[in-house]
């Protein structure tokens, strides 16, 4: 009896590494000091010792049950996007700029060319968002999790100056809401998402006129990351006042997050057009309107509170960084909460 016998292979483990090796390189920033196989990832602080207060921001999250569409249509090099926009968005909702990511691969059997792909699909996330693949952890479980399935997760930290954490403490009455489009329902909701439709592959495999793909295609569409758009608003001279990722919760509980107390958010529900997956959706599962906006993004997936000077400047910043910005309301006096009309 050996290790290999018992379900876990060492050698294919071994062959996953040197797989996703040109994957993780393809992310690297001059701070980085260590090399893929090591027990850990260092990363110099040289990045931001000319801040005034450096300060720490960091995030973690997974992919969820959308991987269960990953898994029936073997498709597994965009849901390591996902990982990553889950984390760096919120990173970039406090003000920071990512500077290194980890993931977590649990699977039931390490198939070394499946555990690159999930890889190069991390890494390519951290490449959009400037980050830093420095390590991760790929674990074999059988027994507790079925051979063809894994789970994936990751953890990122990132940098901002303390003097410019995005808080939403003095957000006012006027500033304006500007909403940058989503790619779909990134990664929140696919529980409900796979009552509504069937989970085969003849269904998610089928071409809808009104999607302009298959449902498969548009369900797997990988989560925006929207941290160069931020970073071109700070580089356009724009202080975002507030700001919430629209993630698990929809608008109803991650906008109040980023209110003070006695301000409302007043939203416009006309001020873009909603992607038919969304409406496809509702109708499909009878899923009444609220619970919709109380469940996904429904094509906004990052909200900011800007000065009413500032909106022309900051749609231009977000344009300019290859994202879809819309007007989509404004900060009035109230109790502190979400209305959308």
């Amino acid at each position: 009896m050996d290790y290999k016998n018992s379900g876990v292979d060492i050698e294919a483990g071994y062959k996953s590494v040197e797989l996703m090796k040109k994957y993780v390189q393809g992310t690297m920033r001059p701070e980085v000091l260590t090399g893929l196989g090591g027990f850990s990832g260092a990363f110099s602080m040289e990045a931001f010792k000319n801040m005034e207060k450096p300060t720490l921001v960091s995030g973690t999250d997974g992919v969820g049950t959308k991987l269960k569409l990953a898994f029936l249509l073997d498709k597994h090099d965009t849901v390591g996007i996902d990982c990553v926009a889950m984390c760096v968005n919120d990173i970039a909702c406090a003000g920071g700029e990512p500077l290194f990511f980890l993931d977590y691969i649990a699977c039931g059997k390490n198939y070394p060319e499946k555990i690159a792909a999930i890889v190069s699909g991390v890494a390519e996330g951290c490449k959009q968002s400037n980050a830093a693949l420095i390590g991760g952890e790929t674990a074999e479980m059988p027994g507790f999790y079925p051979e063809d399935e894994y789970d994936l997760a990751g953890f990122a930290v990132g940098v901002v100056d303390e003097k410019d954490i995005i808080t939403g403490a003095d957000v006012k009455e006027g500033d304006v809401l500007i909403g940058m489009a989503s790619s779909g329902v990134h990664s929140n909701g696919f529980s409900l998402v796979r009552k509504i439709f069937s989970m085969s592959k003849e269904s998610l495999n089928t071409y809808y006129d009104e999607l302009g793909a298959t449902l498969g295609e548009t369900l797997l569409a990988p989560t925006k990351i929207y941290v160069k758009a931020l970073r071109s608003i700070k580089e356009a001279g724009v202080r975002v006042k507030a700001c919430s990722h629209i993630t698990g919760g929809g608008f109803y509980e991650n906008v109040p997050r980023m209110l003070p107390e006695g301000k409302l958010a007043v939203i416009r529900k006309d001020s873009y057009e909603v992607p038919p997956i969304f409406r496809m959706m509702a109708r499909e599962g009878e899923v009444e309107e609220k619970i919709m906006y109380n469940t996904y993004n429904m094509g906004i997936g990052m909200v900011l509170a800007v000065d009413p000077a500032d909106v022309d400047k900051t749609m231009e910043a977000v344009r300019a960084a290859g994202e879809t910005p819309y007007v989509i309301g404004e900060i009035k006096d109230g109790e502190k909460g979400v209305t959308l009309c």
